[in-house]
């Protein structure tokens, strides 16, 4: 039986290689993408020919570390790009990209209030989903501009999921007027009649 020669691994884009590294995303071979990504979380610059690479990318690994690239890089370009994949369709992708938002709270900040305010309601309810974990000052602010203006009864009722755990005594007459206005939505009936309970520690 003639020995065939191992195939050799190719070696791993040098981090300091920009050119190489962008040209090594669109590597035949997944764990050369793989490296290049997360090499290229180095340069912010790369934020874009991530953003590009990722809805092309049919590999569970290399997406998870084009994400984190862009985590990592976190700059505007980042952070809007990855709350643009709130409003696709890719189910994996939405949920990866709530994650990395959550944890860019002061860049995500300024997207928040065109987020919340997004035509499309499972942007806005996605939105909310960031805002769930995100731990920023502003949140009981945003909180209160969904529950005086969003018509939607889904937006809302997410929205009293989160003041529930704040449940803060500010909040509490927006709470009772969106109570007035769903007085037929069991839900919001429920949700806000918790919120109320817990501002006065019952």
């Amino acid at each position: 039986m003639p020995l065939t020669k191992p195939r050799m691994a190719a070696p791993a884009p040098q981090a300091d290689d920009y050119p190489v590294l962008l040209a090594a995303l669109d590597d035949n071979a997944p764990v050369t993408r793989s490296q290049a990504a997360l090499a290229l979380s180095d340069h912010p610059a790369a934020a874009g020919a991530l953003l590009a690479r990722l809805p092309r990318e049919d590999n569970a690994v290399v997406r998870s570390a084009i994400v984190t690239a862009l985590t990592c890089i976190g700059n505007a370009d980042a952070v809007s790009g990855l709350a643009r994949c709130l409003g696709g369709e890719d189910v994996w992708l939405r949920n990866a990209a709530i994650e990395a938002l959550r944890s860019l709270p002061e860049h995500v900040a300024p997207l928040m209030g065109h987020l919340l305010t997004d035509p499309d309601r499972d942007v806005r309810i996605l939105a909310l989903g960031v805002l769930d974990d995100l731990r920023h000052p502003d949140a009981e602010r945003w909180l209160l501009h969904v529950l005086e203006c969003d018509d939607d009864v889904s937006v809302c009722g997410a929205a009293l999921d989160i003041l529930a755990q704040l449940a803060t005594p500010a909040v509490r007459g927006a709470v009772q007027a969106l109570l007035q206005r769903f007085a037929a939505e069991p839900y919001v009936q429920f949700a806000g009649a918790l919120v109320l309970r817990r501002i006065d520690g019952s």
